[in-house]
């Protein structure tokens, strides 16, 4: 029997990196009443991230979901005041883990 490659396996990293930079980014800026200790957070997952986009999936892609990453902390701001905070962190947090998730199990898949 033909074993069947994981590609969610290969892809569920650099989305828990990205995730983890959006909401602990915005949980230390809270907690700790200092946005620059968020925004420190936030930029060293968001590079970490995007080495990991950048090894699996290439340049164009990372770029992409590095844009995104970037969008998806801006978008939250004004959708804060919409929703929540939190509520607002979890939904762009969400669409960036799915499209990372996504994007890297293509590439991964492409190059099996």
């Amino acid at each position: 029997m033909a074993k069947v490659p994981n590609v969610l396996s290969a892809a569920v990293p650099a989305a828990l990196t990205a995730a983890s930079g959006l909401v602990g980014g915005y949980g230390v800026a809270r907690w700790s009443g200092r946005r620059e200790l968020g925004g420190a957070v936030l930029a060293v997952a968001g590079a970490g991230a995007a080495a990991q986009w950048h090894r699996r999936s290439g340049a164009a892609t990372a770029a992409a979901l590095t844009g995104l990453y970037v969008a998806a902390f801006g978008a939250s701001h004004p959708l804060a005041k919409k929703i929540g905070a939190w509520p607002s962190v979890f939904a762009v947090t969400g669409v960036v883990a799915a499209a990372s998730t996504v994007a890297t199990a293509l590439a991964v898949r492409r190059t099996r």
